[in-house]
């Protein structure tokens, strides 16, 4: 049995989607909104088995995999986030780089020997890492406008894989993966897909909703936003974060999103031109991790908000 198991964000389909362009199989698609990191548990392997695992720290998904090599499988493991101790097995390939501008898409991209670029480009720009994507785009022959569609199809993917549940996304992304390798590279999806369009509307939609929004806490190191309990706001949480950081590049950022549950969703970002600390910080909390520039909290307990904050502000304190 073959398994590919991907974060459904941008980075983890874009890793996805040069891989099976590259070298096609048939395999069962283990994927989930973005912050659904623990995807080995989900496969019962067996001696035998063939499991891809793309952009999905493999400190959350130690247990599962030492029990799939453990039992016989094979795993290819291609990932920039927190990775713990990289265990030393015959049948473990592991790709690992957490560098603060690298992405499983360019990782990947670097195992191809660049031949899917193209979505190697678009999974960087979806991960934020605008230098890097149009570093690795110096070697696509296309124009400025059409590297502006990569990049937007990027940030349009991303977007949609915010949100605690599927029900809250605009695709599934398992869907999303398989109408994307359908189309003929991403400008063909750009140009030809009304998925395209769906996800463009969305995206202008809820994001002008979240313009509007003033935060909680500023000053010129750092800044904590509050979104509020609706559809709306779960889809932005992330892609709203990037922005932030975009167009405040001393500045880092925290955005909150309320749960049903009374908890929040945390979305944490680095200065821009300091990708340090992220992971560090939200790793001290329960449900916590990610990458030194971009990281994250599951589920905080409302009781230990101003902990956060608290921690966040001096985390990045002049």
């Amino acid at each position: 049995m073959n398994y590919d198991l991907f974060n459904g964000d941008a980075d983890g389909i874009c890793a996805l989607l040069q891989l099976r362009k590259a070298e096609p199989r048939d395999a069962a698609l283990i994927t989930g909104v973005k912050r659904d990191i623990n995807l080995m548990s989900k496969v019962d392997a067996m001696s035998g088995d063939k499991i891809t695992v793309l952009d999905v720290s493999m400190d959350k998904n130690k247990n599962a995999l030492a029990k799939a090599l453990t039992g016989g499988a094979s795993v290819f493991y291609v990932d920039h986030h927190f990775s713990g101790d990289i265990p030393q097995h015959k049948n473990l390939t592991a790709i690992i780089n957490e560098a603060p501008d690298v992405c499983t898409a360019a990782l990947v991209n670097g195992y191809l020997n660049g031949r899917h670029l193209d979505w190697a480009v678009t999974g960087a720009f979806g991960d934020n890492l605008k230098d890097t994507a149009r570093s690795l785009a110096n070697d696509l022959d296309i124009s400025e406008q059409d590297l502006v569609s990569l990049d937007a199809l990027g940030t349009y993917i991303n977007y949609n894989g915010y949100g605690p549940a599927i029900a809250d996304l605009h695709f599934d992304p398992k869907d999303l993966y398989l109408k994307l390798y359908a189309a003929d590279g991403p400008l063909d999806f750009v140009h030809n897909s009304a998925d395209f369009e769906k996800l463009s509307t969305g995206y202008a939609e809820d994001m002008a909703k979240a313009e509007a929004l003033q935060p909680l806490h500023s000053n010129a190191t750092s800044a904590v936003f509050l979104l509020p309990d609706e559809t709306w706001a779960r889809r932005v949480s992330g892609v709203y974060s990037n922005d932030l950081a975009t167009e405040n590049p001393e500045r880092a950022h925290a955005v909150l999103t309320l749960k049903d549950n009374g908890n929040y969703l945390i979305s944490v970002r680095a200065p821009m031109i300091n990708k340090s600390g992220a992971a560090e910080l939200c790793m001290q909390f329960p449900t916590g991790g990610g990458r030194a520039g971009a990281a994250g909290i599951n589920d905080l307990p409302a009781a230990t908000l101003q902990g956060f904050i608290d921690a966040f502000e001096q985390a990045y304190s002049a």
